[in-house]
């Protein structure tokens, strides 16, 4: 029963990191054929998508912030 309640406390915002890793190797995927240049691709999208992200919540915050 304890561990049932510690898995229903999982913060949300960790189920956005297989959704990036998987979002980034199918988009690279569809772009290169070899693995190398997909994992490299992969990766710059990652870094992109949290980026972005980051930015998003940044501004979020700002307007909740004023609020």
């Amino acid at each position: 029963m304890d561990s049932l309640l510690t898995i229903a406390q999982i913060n949300d915002l960790w189920f956005t990191l297989p959704l990036i890793a998987s979002v980034s190797l199918v988009y690279a995927a569809t772009r290169h054929e070899l693995i190398v240049p997909i994992l490299l691709h992969s990766l710059r999208i990652a870094v992109w998508i949290v980026g972005f992200m980051a930015v998003i919540f940044v501004v979020i915050l700002l307007i909740a912030w004023r609020l």
